[in-house]
């Protein structure tokens, strides 16, 4: 699905030369003090790895809102539907139309290491969200600390369980960088406890993959003190299984994501016992194309921060993770 807003409310004044017009560096210095024209419309190519989560629906409607505040920005945004070629072939796209900037958010990290180093060689700025790609040949990348989200998680369940139990863990995608990195925090969070990992699976952040994945675990496990999935409709998934089952009531829920409308609700409505949030970083990117786009240098890697909802805190807006 490709989809085209117009946006704006308010002008950026003086814009520096855009990558398409001029030869800024895709790390944001101008080789030119001339200034833009003041009505020069500046297109932006947003690709998305799929709009069937929540999270990625709020990410695009995060980037939408802050490029709605200015007049001269364009965001083209396209859906690669989970199709890991298709989003190989928008980046391209991007390039060939000579798009001002790039957004992106990879479905797989090495698969579109490659278009994107191209874009970035072409002179394009690209900012990358959540998920990183290999080497350095991108503007900026914007993602939370998902090593540290799955440490605190870890650490969470261990406090929370007395430091012993049977886990099942429903894992996010394990080619894409956040479903390995939550993996690898999580199990140092949970290190020198006697808490039992007792069922893994990939879910691949699908909300029916993890019911699916849950209802097997069910089946092997006479016994599970808590779940742990890589984010949100992962762990939603999980407690409809076990409710059908007739066994939500033995287990605590651990999600990440923590969007208000979904995982900090289920956290208030009883469902989850906690939900790590992990910001979309919609914002951000659309503060860094600006910034690239007067000529300014931008950080290579902007860490977001994070919080803990639970049923002690939610009320209060959560807590922030040290």
């Amino acid at each position: 699905m490709n989809w085209q807003v117009w946006l704006g409310t308010a002008a950026v004044g003086a814009i520096a030369m855009g990558c398409s017009g001029g030869s800024s560096s895709p790390e944001g210095g101008s080789a030119t003090n001339n200034a833009a024209p003041a009505d020069k419309i500046y297109t932006i190519g947003m690709s998305q790895c799929n709009r069937g989560e929540p999270w990625r629906v709020q990410m695009d409607a995060d980037i939408k809102a802050a490029a709605g505040e200015h007049l001269n920005l364009k965001v083209i945004f396209k859906d690669a539907q989970n199709d890991t070629l298709k989003q190989r072939s928008q980046i391209e796209e991007f390039i060939s139309q000579k798009v001002d900037a790039i957004i992106v958010s990879p479905k797989e990290s090495q698969p579109l290491t490659e278009p994107i180093a191209k874009a970035y060689e072409a002179g394009i700025p690209v900012i990358v969200l959540d998920r990183a790609v290999m080497g350095d040949k991108f503007t900026c990348f914007i993602g939370a600390d998902n090593v540290k989200i799955g440490r605190a998680a870890g650490e969470w369940l261990k406090t929370t369980l007395g430091g012993k139990g049977t886990v099942v863990e429903l894992k996010g995608l394990q080619t894409s960088q956040p479903g390995i990195d939550r993996n690898k925090g999580f199990r140092e969070g949970i290190a020198g406890s006697e808490i039992n990992v007792a069922f893994e699976a990939d879910m691949k952040w699908l909300e029916p993959e993890a019911r699916k994945e849950m209802e097997s675990a069910l089946t092997r496990l006479p016994k599970i003190d808590a779940v742990y999935a890589h984010n949100d409709p992962g762990a939603h998934g999980a407690y409809l299984a076990a409710k059908a089952a007739g066994r939500d009531k033995e287990m605590l829920f651990v999600g990440i994501d923590a969007l208000p409308h979904e995982g900090v609700m289920y956290v208030k409505n009883g469902l989850l016992a906690s939900t790590f949030q992990y910001p979309t970083g919609g914002k951000e990117a659309i503060e860094v194309v600006l910034k690239v786009l007067k000529g300014e240098t931008v950080e290579k890697t902007i860490t977001l921060g994070s919080r803990v909802f639970t049923k002690d805190n939610v009320d209060a807006g959560g807590e922030a993770l040290p």
